[in-house]
C-alpha cells in the first residue's frame, strides 16, 4: 500500500491544475466573471467525484479481497 502513495500523490498533483476541460466549458466559462467561471468549474468537479469514488472503493475492496486470500495462506 506504501508504494500506491507516490502514484496516488502524482496523480492529484497533475489534477489539481485541471479546471473546465472541454471547448464548450471552457467557452462558458471564459465568458463569465471569475466568480461564476469558479463555480462552474466546482461544479465539474462535483460531478465527477462520485464516479472516482465509486473506482476508489472498487480498488479498495480488490485490494482488501487480494489481502485475504493472501493471509489465508492459500496458494495458488
Amino acid at each position: 500500500m506504501k508504494r500506491m502513495l507516490p502514484v496516488a500523490a502524482l496523480a492529484t498533483a497533475l489534477s489539481l491544475p485541471a479546471g473546465a476541460q472541454c471547448v464548450m466549458c471552457y467557452r462558458t466559462a471564459h465568458a463569465q466573471n471569475n466568480a461564476r467561471a469558479h463555480v462552474l468549474d466546482m461544479g465539474i468537479v462535483i460531478l465527477g467525484a462520485p464516479p472516482f469514488l465509486i473506482l476508489a472503493g472498487f480498488i479498495a475492496f480488490v485490494f482488501a479481497k487480494d489481502k485475504a486470500g493472501q493471509d489465508d495462506g492459500s496458494s495458488q
